[in-house]
C-alpha cells in the first residue's frame, strides 16, 4: 500500500493555511513539506503534530492507496 496526503492539502486550502503556517504550527522543517508533496513516508510523530496543529484526525489528512505494483494483475 501507498499513502497520499492530498486530503491534507485540500484541508489546508479550505482553511486558508499556507505551507509556512503549517510548518510553524506543527514545528517541523521544509523537508517535511517536500515529503508530503511527494507522498513519502512520515513518522507517526510528524503525523500527530500535523493533526494536533490542525485539530483534525489522521483520516482527514491522509489515505491509503494501492501502490503501482499492487495494481498489476500478473
Amino acid at each position: 500500500m501507498a499513502v497520499t496526503y492530498k486530503k491534507l492539502f485540500h484541508l489546508m486550502i479550505d482553511r486558508g493555511i499556507t505551507n509556512a503556517e503549517l510548518m510553524e504550527k506543527a514545528g517541523f522543517s521544509a523537508n517535511i513539506i517536500t515529503r508530503l508533496k511527494r507522498d513519502h513516508y512520515l513518522s507517526l510523530d510528524t503525523i500527530e503534530k500535523i493533526c494536533h496543529s490542525l485539530q483534525c484526525n489522521v483520516d482527514d489528512i491522509l489515505e491509503f492507496t494501492e501502490s503501482p505494483t499492487e495494481n498489476r494483475h500478473d
